[in-house]
C-alpha cells in the first residue's frame, strides 16, 4: 500500500476523514479513514498491511503462482517475487537456454558462424525449410535441421571438448549431446557433427570450410544418397 496523500493532509484530516490510498496487490486506489490507518500501523508498524479488499489480501498472500513457460507454453509455478524481477519465465533451465540462443543480440564466435551460415544455406536453397536452433525434432535444440531430408547439423565449438568452464560443465555438455545422438536415432533424423573448434575468431574465408562441408552433406542427399554411417552420426572434424 503507497499513502496518496501529503503528510500535512495527515495531520490536518479529522479522525473519521477518508483518505486516498494504492492497494499493495492490485494499485486501484481506495479510502480508508484516519483512524483506521492509525489503528493498521500501531498493529503492524508499516502500511503494508492495507488492501482495498478481502480479496486483494488473499492474493496478496499467495507466495507462488501457476505461469507458462515463454519457450514451451508448458505451465509451472514459481515464486510471485522471482516473476515481479524477471522480464521473462521459463519452467527450466534447457528451455531458458533455447529461448536465449534464439532470441540472443550478441554472441560467442560461435554464433556468428551459426548465423553466417544459415544466412548462407538459405540462399543457397531458397526451396528447402530449414529449421535452425529448434527444438521441434527431438525436444530438445538442433542447430540446423531440415524435416524433408530427415538431416540435422550440429556445430561444437571447443566447450563440447575441452572443460572451459570445469569438468562438470564439460560433462554435462557431453550428456547432452550423447542424448540428442539418441533421440536422432530414434526418430530416424541422420545427425551431422561438426567440430568447428579450430576456429578461434570467426571470419567468412574461415567459415567456408564449414558451409562446404553442410552443403556437400545436402547435395548427396538430395541426389538420393546416405552420407552418413549406420550408427546416424557423421563427424566433420577440421583443423
Amino acid at each position: 500500500m503507497q499513502p496518496l496523500y501529503t503528510e500535512a493532509e495527515f495531520q490536518t484530516a479529522k479522525s473519521r476523514q477518508p483518505l486516498p490510498l494504492r492497494c499493495l496487490h492490485c494499485n486501484q486506489t481506495f479510502y480508508k479513514d484516519k483512524n483506521d490507518i492509525l489503528s493498521t500501523i500501531a498493529k503492524v508498524g508499516n502500511f503494508k498491511s492495507l488492501f482495498c479488499s478481502t480479496t486483494c489480501r488473499q492474493q496478496h498472500s499467495i507466495t507462488s503462482i501457476q505461469i507458462d513457460c515463454q519457450q514451451c507454453s508448458k505451465p509451472f509455478k514459481k515464486q510471485k517475487r522471482q516473476i515481479e524481477k524477471s522480464k521473462h519465465n521459463f519452467c527450466c533451465q534447457s528451455c531458458a537456454a533455447t529461448y536465449g540462443n534464439a532470441h540472443k543480440k550478441h554472441g560467442t564466435r560461435c554464433s556468428k558462424l551459426e548465423k553466417w551460415l544459415q544466412e548462407q544455406l538459405l540462399l543457397l536453397y531458397p526451396s528447402i525449410e530449414f529449421h535452425f536452433n529448434q527444438t521441434d525434432a527431438i525436444n530438445g535444440e538442433l542447430d540446423i535441421f531440415i524435416p524433408s531430408l530427415k538431416l540435422a547439423f550440429e556445430l561444437n565449438g571447443i566447450f563440447h571438448y575441452e572443460p572451459i568452464y570445469g569438468p562438470e560443465k564439460l560433462s554435462k555438455m557431453q550428456t547432452n549431446d550423447h542424448r540428442k545422438m539418441l533421440a536422432c536415432a530414434e526418430r530416424g533424423i541422420e545427425l551431422c557433427i561438426i567440430d568447428n573448434s579450430s576456429m578461434k575468431n570467426f571470419k567468412p574465408i574461415k567459415a567456408q570450410k564449414f558451409l562446404d562441408i553442410i552443403k556437400n552433406i545436402i547435395d548427396l542427399k538430395l541426389s538420393g544418397s546416405s552420407p552418413i554411417s549406420n550408427e546416424n552420426l557423421f563427424i566433420a572434424s577440421t583443423t
